[in-house]
């Protein structure tokens, strides 16, 4: 399992670059995708050597101008950029030390009645490690039944790699599997000896299918798109979704789903009115 999240990015985010992105004239067909170091060397002024080493991860505390160079030559986005920070900072004690805590449980009341304004919508609140803090009763009436609530606390992590019915939930399986590890990867990652725990958890239960993810899935998922469903009740479902990041002090996200098309709009509206005959 790799332990090099600071390369594995900045590698990743060097493969996605073009040279014509980067104001470079493309020149003759490579063999590899995007940029080349020497490239990135030369636009972000620091030498080949030293570019090695960060990718290979025996240098995981570059300056704050070399960080800001590299990201204004990987055309790195806001979010990306936060992230890029956080990578580094978790080299530090002090950040690994702040791990030791715990994972954010506590739902703040004002992130509460927010959920309650977004009924009937399928929305719920997750934590670092992925478990299931808080949900509408939209995201029960979707979930419940594919058994995602089930865990003691719920976890979308370990339900997806652990849970065999995950993969009739979720048609496309690996790619909403790629999506949780780069989400369970975001910040810390092993600096953080719970989300370490739960790693650990992952690789003895779901070997490859989890640690192949972890060598070459790099943080930051993706904060909204579109996924496909299979529910018992309502069928196939497509549901767009939106991804709300909380403060850095709750370290949680809030994702609300909403229909992609009227088959999915019509498909919801019917799992309604069951549910509240059953409550009443």
């Amino acid at each position: 399992m790799s332990d090099n999240e600071l390369g594995l990015f900045l590698r990743s985010r060097r493969e996605a670059i073009t040279p014509a992105e980067a104001g470079l004239p493309a020149g003759a067909r490579r063999r590899t995708p995007g940029l080349r170091r020497s490239e990135v060397s030369m636009l972000a002024g620091v030498s080949v050597e030293y570019l090695i080493r960060l990718e290979q991860g025996r240098d995981r505390r570059p300056s704050p101008q070399v960080l800001a160079a590299l990201a204004g030559v990987l055309q790195l986005s806001p979010a990306e950029r936060v992230h890029l920070h956080r990578l580094v900072k978790s080299a530090d004690a002090g950040f690994t030390c702040r791990g030791a805590a715990g994972p954010a449980r506590i739902v703040r009341p004002t992130v509460r009645m927010l959920l309650d304004q977004l009924e009937p919508a399928a929305a719920v609140l997750l934590n670092q490690l992925g478990d299931v803090l808080a949900y509408t009763a939209g995201y029960a009436r979707l979930t419940a039944p594919l058994g995602l609530l089930d865990g003691d606390p719920p976890n979308l992590a370990r339900y997806l790699f652990t849970d065999s019915r995950s993969r009739v939930a979720y048609p496309d399986w690996s790619h909403v599997a790629d999506e949780q590890v780069a989400a369970l990867k975001q910040g810390p990652f092993r600096a953080d000896p719970h989300v370490t725990a739960l790693a650990d958890e992952l690789t003895v239960i779901a070997g490859d299918e989890f640690t192949a993810r972890v060598a070459s899935v790099p943080g930051l998922p993706r904060t909204n798109g579109t996924i496909r469903m299979q529910h018992p009740a309502a069928g196939a479902l497509r549901l767009s979704y939106e991804t709300l990041d909380l403060s850095a002090d709750d370290d949680q996200r809030l994702i609300a789903y909403l229909p992609a098309d009227d088959a999915t709009a019509a498909a919801l509206r019917t799992l309604r009115e069951p549910l509240r005959l059953v409550a009443g």
